[in-house]
This record gives C-alpha cells, structure tokens and sequence, in this order.
C-alpha cells in the first residue's frame, strides 16, 4: 500500500522530492494527475511513500 503525501505543481518538483527521499533511502512513486504521462510535465503529480513510512517522510521534509 502507497500512503499520498503531497501533491506537486509540475513533474520537475516532484522529481526533486523523489531525489530528496530517495537520498534518504525512501522509496518513492510519482503519479501525473493526467493519464497523459509523456504529456504531463506542467500538470500537478502526486507524491506517494510505502504506508509505513508516511511518518518518516514527514520528519524529513520538516527538516527542509
């Protein structure tokens, strides 16, 4: 199960959040809200962490 932690304004932020979670060994899945992926680099995209993890995510963008 995937936990929605923020969602994001363009494809480029929520890269930058992926890499940022990813430094902290998090896994991390970003979704377009369009189904156009090739398509959706200006449309907002959905950041989501493993279920049990949503706690982690939060301290660590606390500390950003």
């Amino acid at each position: 199960m995937w936990y929605r932690l923020l969602e994001t304004k363009s494809a480029y932020t929520a890269e930058m959040w992926k890499a940022l979670f990813n430094a902290e060994a998090l896994s991390v899945l970003v979704v377009p809200a369009s189904s156009w992926a090739e398509e959706a680099e200006l449309e907002p995209h959905a950041v989501y962490v493993p279920w049990g993890k949503g706690h982690v995510a939060r301290e660590i963008m606390r500390k950003v």
